[in-house]
């Protein structure tokens, strides 16, 4: 049976923990608040250089650019974004579910694989997937320079055909409490029909005048949308993964403040047990000796 002092060690180690957990809390907090600000301004940017690009391409009658070369998808390239730590609750675990059902998906192709953090490296190697290559260590503090090395990495790999389609997976921040889990095809670049676009980006239409050519202008826009999408999604992925691990933490607080208060009640009814046992062991030794 658990004497006084186990109870006492393990309240302090249950307090010890809630420190712990109650620490990280604040800082995901603070870090979530400046991913939030950026995830939220990448937007717009990214909306608006996408419509800017089919305006451009609606221009052409058949705008030729290695991006735009639509294969049969034989050889697809998928980037998986994940976190780079532990501690996030089920963040990371629905990333990777979400990536292994693609894969099953699409079981009969030859797939290859560029992990985005740590933990979806290492998942990812056990399973024995083919690594393009890997980034960790990036979405702490995501840089536009990491992006762009990227970007470079998939669009020479699509160029020169040795892929045929390259797909997103990460972690769309919503709330606080929720993510959206997206797949995205990054290449080729498709032009977005008019029944796919809402009906305020349909009434914000605007007819462009450009300086330059169309086709040259196609030519700078495509890489830099590609940069941008990458970005976006790497902005995206380290809100969430904020937001999830602070909620984890949060709870983590609520259920050791939980459990210290369940032991205390045990311990306290521990002790008065000991203590009424030996006041009748002390009467009934007066009472044997009158």
């Amino acid at each position: 049976m658990a004497t006084l002092l186990d109870f006492r060690r393990r309240i302090r180690s249950v307090k010890n923990t809630q420190q712990i957990t109650r620490a990280m809390k604040f800082v995901a907090a603070a870090r979530l608040r400046r991913a939030q600000e950026s995830a939220l301004a990448a937007r717009p940017y990214a909306r608006e250089l996408a419509r800017v690009l089919r305006s451009t391409m609606a221009r052409i009658e058949e705008p030729q650019h290695p991006l735009l070369a639509c294969r049969p998808e034989d050889r697809i390239l998928t980037i998986v974004m994940s976190g780079e730590r532990g501690l996030a609750g089920a963040f990371n675990t629905n990333i990777l579910r979400k990536a292994y059902e693609f894969f099953r998906a699409y079981k009969n192709k030859k797939m290859s694989v560029v992990p985005v953090g740590k933990k979806g490296r290492d998942s990812l190697k056990r399973a024995g997937f083919t690594l393009a290559a890997e980034y960790v260590n990036v979405l702490a503090k995501v840089e536009f320079g990491t992006a762009r090395e990227i970007s470079k990495l998939v669009t020479d790999l699509y160029a020169s055909v040795k892929i045929d389609a390259v797909y997103l997976i990460f972690s769309e921040f919503k709330t606080v409490m929720t993510a959206n889990l997206a797949v995205e095809k990054l290449l080729p670049v498709e032009a977005v029909r008019e029944e796919q676009e809402t009906p305020m980006e349909q009434a914000a239409q605007v007819d462009y005048i450009y300086e330059q050519p169309e086709k040259e202008l196609l030519a700078k826009l495509l890489p830099r949308y590609v940069e941008t999408q990458i970005l976006r999604a790497m902005l995206e992925s380290s809100a969430a993964e904020y937001a999830a691990r602070m909620t984890a933490m949060e709870s983590a607080t609520k259920n050791a403040g939980e459990v210290i208060q369940a032991l205390t009640l045990h311990m306290n009814k521990v002790r008065q047990a000991a203590i009424t046992k030996e006041i009748i062991e002390i009467v009934s030794g007066a009472s044997y000796t009158a």
